[in-house]
């Protein structure tokens, strides 16, 4: 009998509305699901206080930056004010061939670039359980004007419409739920046929 073929890992992509918990469910989930790598992000942006290269971001000057655009070396990526940031392909092939699965939380245009270049990912869009509970949770941070919270709200349910270029709505009503869902849908999508073929090598 053969070993064991090892199963290849799969990008999957988190995004959602503003007010929808991406960072807090990303973090739960990555404390229940060890196995699972993060993928680190390049920036132009200095590094932070106790930020390490390769951990938190891809430090790289803007002439750099921009070498990686022209050398179509990421897989998406955006000026956010006056910073670059973007998603490398090389790191995230790297951990796909390694056999992890890589998560990726993003904004919703960036996660749109993923879906053109990356199409065999596996995309989750996070909402809100209703409308009251996302003006809830935008009040509750305590940093918005009324003119703020009108924009962001309003934003917020434009975004919404987006959930039809996703494979998955995940409603997050309570965190461990919410990452619950998402574990079963990554469990899911390992069982696809059309991912497992590999295995006829074996019999």
């Amino acid at each position: 009998m053969s070993s064991q073929v090892q199963r290849p890992g799969l990008l999957f992509v988190l995004s959602g509305p503003s007010g929808a918990g991406k960072g807090t469910v990303c973090k739960a989930l990555l404390q229940r699901e060890r196995e699972m790598k993060l993928s680190v992000s390049v920036t132009t942006r200095a590094p932070r206080e106790g930020e390490r290269e390769g951990v938190n971001y891809f430090f790289r000057s803007v002439e750099q930056f921009k070498a990686m655009i022209e050398a179509d070396e990421l897989l998406e990526w955006a000026k956010v004010y006056e910073n670059y940031y973007g998603t490398p392909k090389t790191f995230v092939a790297e951990q796909l061939a390694a056999g992890y699965d890589v998560f990726l939380e993003i904004d919703i245009q960036g996660a749109l670039q993923v879906k053109r270049r990356f199409p065999d990912g596996v995309f989750l869009f996070l909402i809100p359980p209703s409308a009251a509970e996302l003006q809830s949770r935008i009040l509750g941070r305590g940093t918005e004007t009324d003119d703020s919270f009108r924009l962001r709200f309003g934003a917020a349910r434009e975004e919404l419409q987006m959930m039809r270029e996703y494979n998955y709505v995940i409603v997050n009503d309570q965190v461990d739920r919410a990452v619950s869902r998402i574990l079963s849908i990554m469990e899911a999508e390992h069982c696809r046929v059309k991912r497992n073929l590999y295995l006829l090598n074996e019999w």
